[in-house]
């Protein structure tokens, strides 16, 4: 396989933006194509058959543009979707669950942890097993936030409204005596200004797109795919519906111009 070919990343919509930023910090030199299902978000109120569908017709796209290593930069599909992926693909497949859970576990002193996300990714109980897995001692308490996605997609990231719902969601949680929070959606580092405030200092933010990055350099090392040529660098992006507004929000967030971006149709036929 050449390493000159692009890195390939889907999300439901901008939140794997996260991902993408801190891939553009940790392996410039590499080329990306983004896919965001703008057009089908959110992912965490689906079924898991749905969202399982949903994945492969997103893998499908991005292997059509021949990628190298794809990147599934949603904790939703992650958490329901990844093995079955892994399983039909032939290429590197990373994930952001583990790497999230890992840091988690590095980071908490008590041993008690919690994880916000989407209604099916706490319904997968992913992260629960996934920090489990690495230390059986860990208290783990789970928590669906499913007004954060809408909210980051509306780019109301900030200010009182996104302060009062995430105090409301929070709140239980809050008094569980957590020292570590696992931002268990690619949307919510979005709002990790929010979140820590409600939170409060003592309380660690685990963003599991920073552990992402680096988990994919540690894939293409290990497989001689890191990109040695000097030539352009190829960063575009496709979405199902509205470019508009994700090249609006998401030039916002990532600090750079979005070149190019295409609205696309889904083979949803296979």
């Amino acid at each position: 396989m050449s390493n000159g070919k692009p890195i390939g990343i889907f999300d439901s919509g901008i939140g794997g933006l996260t991902v993408l930023k801190e891939i553009f910090r940790e392996l410039p030199n590499e080329s990306t194509i983004y896919l965001g299902d703008t057009a089908r978000v959110p992912y965490g109120i689906r079924s898991p058959e749905t969202v399982t569908r949903y994945s492969f017709e997103n893998t499908r796209f991005l292997f059509s543009k021949d990628i190298k290593v794809l990147v599934i930069a949603c904790n939703t599909a992650s958490s329901v979707s990844l093995e079955a992926i892994k399983n039909s693909v032939s290429i590197p497949v990373v994930g952001v669950i583990e790497p999230g859970a890992k840091a988690a576990v590095s980071s908490t002193r008590n041993k008690k942890v919690g994880v916000i996300g989407t209604e099916a990714t706490i319904r997968s109980n992913s992260y629960t097993q996934a920090i489990k897995s690495i230390d059986k001692d860990i208290e783990v308490f789970s928590l669906p936030c499913p007004l954060f996605v809408p909210l980051v997609e509306e780019g109301w990231t900030d200010g009182s409204i996104a302060e009062i719902i995430a105090d409301t969601y929070l709140m239980d949680i809050k008094y569980k005596g957590i020292d570590t929070l696992v931002l268990g959606c690619t949307h919510y580092p979005l709002l990790k200004k929010v979140l820590s405030k409600v939170m409060g200092e003592k309380v660690n933010l685990i963003d599991s797109a920073i552990e992402t990055a680096k988990e994919i350099r540690t894939v293409l090392k290990s497989l001689s795919l890191l990109r040695t040529d000097t030539g352009d660098v190829i960063r575009n992006f496709y979405v199902t519906d509205s470019p508009e507004r994700f090249v609006k929000v998401g030039e916002k967030f990532l600090g750079e111009k979005i070149e190019y971006i295409k609205k696309i149709e889904l083979d949803t036929e296979a």
